[in-house]
């Protein structure tokens, strides 16, 4: 890589030119268009200096003549004054790290790797080349820093499998585990991630924890002596969803200590939120999820437990939210934690002790990370509906933005405004959702209006800046986005109130939506559309084959015949949780199965969208349902992106599938 370049700012530069471009471009602003897409910059990862004196992040964008996408680390010193890019090769770095004396920065990258993985990097922050250090056959997914700084926790796969003879021939695929795939992975095997201790003198790599099973989240205790981590033990660890946090010293062939003990997941992984110590050492912090029967319906609350293990305390009981990434602020009286709410993710803090939750930076936003520094610092990444993510600086109540990657393309940009939404449901219900107006609407005017259903199910559309609302706005539609019954950020009750019924409530909701708008003389009900991926896509063939006021039909990644669905994708034991086993409750899969079973209800022209090595909702079941429509003489179109998984990745792909959703919606006169 070349020496990385200082790039100097001054503040009173940036505040006059920024001042003038909207002064020469007030009345010039045009509308967002496809080519914006890649013209965006995704920041992300903000870490904060032990001292708080620099804020590291990284950029993501697009690179038009490979077709793919470079995430490289930027720096922005605290008062926003001095920015450095850090590294600009071909290949991407990310989980920028700084040592605790704020001399290096390490960080993940494939470069020059013989591996099928990335490995560490590690860059002296007063110049020079970074080194890569640490070479593991199957690659680094995750690390941390020891508190003395000599010593790094990892996460590192075992060595990749051979799965090619001499003769160039590919080895039989051997299949013995419940859940045997995995989206972007392929086949599951036996290879696992552990736990190593890397020396950062030597190079050296010891393993802690060998063996069966899964490591992740490795977080040092305050002595430097200690590690927790993340795991989920047992006979057929596929067969159930207790993770548990653990604890061992951070020397080989040392005993794995396990902290909790309920049978419920503890700080499960896919929450990407480490157990903290606290500042003496004496708790660890976690998130505690609810009854595994209830799977991602249940909300997720902070706990603490002894560092020797015991007893917990909940510390958000009463709260009914979702709060993820505990930090504790530096005298340990207090834990900050990310609160989703209503739309909305907020940053929060709770006392130790338990009592009053305080909400540090609320309003309508959705706070993605944060990072706590020397002083209680604070580096976040916010996004509101007319800004992208970018990272912000919060010291008391005092919010700075640092970083500034799409502030060139906003000032041009004439944007839709969203408003947030209530409307009660058929059962009296009340749901909230958000309306994203044209540029220049005019009151009065009925708009061909989009229907926009979120994946998951649980899960929610939040205040952030959705770049495919923004572009239908462009185009003169008016953007419907719903977060019905089963999305989370309204309770549990909320979230679970379509468990083992989809297709039903959830579709009440996201119609009184659509009659919302037409009350509110907006919407032109002879011009409606409708669409979403994943569970979004599920639920698009629910409505549609219940209600045929829809013009068009958008049905990215879904399924409808989920009784042939079952053992086909990586969520047979979340189904088999939900829904039971097919020969035990075929009732209850037929029922959730009714698009496809019954397809002549179908009118909606609909066009239907997928990856080929999709392992979430595998392509057949697109396949099938566009066969059906197909068959009743529906129109009706198959998408398929090669070597594409359940996310869509390659630029190319993304654009084409949003020109489709254009060009489907316009054929059917929207």
């Amino acid at each position: 890589m070349k020496r990385f370049r200082q790039l100097v700012f001054a503040c009173g530069a940036i505040a006059a030119l920024i001042s003038t471009s909207l002064k020469v471009q007030a009345t010039s602003k045009r509308l967002i268009t496809l080519d914006d897409m890649s013209a965006l910059h995704q920041v992300s990862e903000p870490q904060i200096s032990s001292d708080g004196a620099w804020i590291a992040y990284t950029v993501k964008s697009t690179d038009i003549n490979n077709d793919s996408v470079n995430n490289h680390i930027y720096m922005t010193s605290w008062d926003g004054s001095r920015t450095l890019k850090l590294t600009n090769s071909k290949d991407s770095e990310s989980s920028p790290r700084f040592s605790p004396d704020g001399k290096y920065l390490t960080f993940l990258s494939s470069r020059q790797s013989d591996s099928e993985g990335n490995q560490i990097w590690l860059l002296n922050l007063v110049g020079g080349e970074a080194e890569k250090i640490s070479d593991f056959p199957g690659g680094v997914s995750d690390f941390v820093w020891s508190p003395d700084g000599k010593q790094l926790a990892v996460i590192a796969d075992d060595p990749p499998q051979k799965t090619y003879n001499e003769q160039k021939t590919a080895q039989p695929i051997v299949i013995d585990r419940f859940q045997f795939q995995e989206d972007g992975v392929g086949y599951l095997g036996k290879s696992r991630e552990h736990l190593y201790v890397f020396d950062l003198a030597t190079h050296k790599a010891d393993i802690l924890t060998p063996g069966e099973f899964n490591e992740y989240l490795p977080s040092w205790s305050p002595d430097g002596k200690e590690i927790a981590f993340v795991s989920k033990r047992g006979a057929d660890f596929d067969r159930h969803n207790n993770w548990d946090v653990y604890t061992i010293n951070a020397q080989p062939g040392a005993k794995v200590h396990q902290i909790t003990t309920n049978e419920v997941p503890d700080c499960d992984p896919s929450w990407g939120s480490r157990p903290v110590w606290s500042p003496d050492g004496k708790l660890i912090a976690y998130l505690q999820g609810g009854p595994q029967k209830l799977i991602e319906y249940a909300v997720y609350h902070l706990a603490v437990i002894p560092s020797e293990g015991g007893i917990p305390r909940l510390l958000t009981a009463k709260l009914d939210r979702n709060v993820v990434k505990p930090r504790f602020t530096s005298d340990g009286k207090s834990i900050l934690f990310l609160l989703e709410d209503d739309g909305n993710v907020h940053l929060a803090k709770v006392p130790v002790t338990g009592g009053k939750i305080e909400r540090l930076l609320a309003g309508r936003r959705n706070i993605s990370a944060f990072d706590l520094g020397g002083d209680d610092k604070i580096a976040l990444l916010s996004s509101m509906p007319q800004q992208p993510s970018e990272v912000f600086a919060l010291k008391g109540t005092e919010l700075r933005s640092i970083s500034h990657q799409n502030q060139e393309l906003l000032v041009q940009l004439l944007l839709g405004t969203t408003q947030e939404i209530s409307f009660k449901s058929k059962d009296g219900t009340q749901i909230h959702g958000f309306l994203v107006k044209p540029p220049n609407f005019q009151p009065g005017k009925k708009y061909p209006t989009l229907l926009q259903l979120h994946g998951g199910p649980v899960g929610q559309y939040t205040n952030q800046f959705m770049f495919n609302w923004q572009l239908f706005a462009a185009k003169g539609y008016v953007v419907v986005a719903v977060n019905p019954r089963g999305s989370s950020g309204r309770g549990e009750a909320f979230s679970k109130a379509i468990y083992a019924d989809w297709g039903n409530k959830d579709v009440q909701d996201v119609l009184a939506a659509v009659d919302y708008v037409e009350a509110q003389g907006i919407a032109d009900p002879s011009r409606l559309g409708i669409g979403g991926w994943s569970y979004g896509g599920m639920l698009t063939n629910y409505t549609i084959a219940q209600d045929t006021r829809f013009k068009a039909a958008v049905s990215g990644a879904s399924i409808s015949n989920i009784l042939a669905g079952y053992g086909t994708d990586e969520y047979v034991y979340d189904y088999e949780q939900e829904l039971g086993v097919p020969w035990k409750n075929l009732k209850t899969w037929l029922r959730v199965s009714f698009p496809f079973l019954h397809a002549d209800r179908i009118v909606t022209p609909t066009l239907f969208l997928g990856g080929d090595r999709d392992a979430e909702v595998p392509l057949h079941n697109s396949e099938q349902m566009y066969e059906a429509l197909k068959s009743l003489g529906v129109d009706t179109q198959l998408i398929i992106y090669p070597e594409q998984s359940h996310d869509i990745s390659k630029p190319t792909y993304q654009r084409d599938r949003l020109q489709r959703y254009l060009n489907w919606y316009s054929k059917h006169g929207l």
